[in-house]
């Protein structure tokens, strides 16, 4: 990882991957059209303009690993997601985890 990740605190995608393998939830949220035209196996699609409400979903004790077509919308989940009090991750475009 670079400076950069360093500053931030940025995990690695093999890091992350380990992650998804211990359990964590790999939260996809693209739209539903984006997700049914390719998504990663074992992905949960929420799109982020309904994640608030769909939050309770999950639980505060599983990691979550949110991912999109950049990383962008992953971003924002992950910042919305920690301000909840979840342990999320941002995974960045979701073709790295196919």
């Amino acid at each position: 990882m670079g400076f950069l990740s360093d500053i931030f605190k940025l995990k690695g995608k093999d890091e992350l991957k380990e992650k998804i393998q211990k359990g964590a939830l790999l939260l996809d949220v693209r739209s539903q059209e984006e997700y049914y035209s390719g998504h990663p196996a074992g992905s949960v699609n929420i799109p982020l303009s309904i994640l608030p409400v769909e939050m309770d979903k999950f639980s505060k004790e599983t990691p979550i690993v949110a991912v999109c077509e950049s990383g962008a919308r992953s971003g924002q989940a992950v910042h919305f997601l920690k301000s909840m009090g979840f342990e999320a991750y941002n995974g960045g475009g979701w073709r790295s985890f196919k």
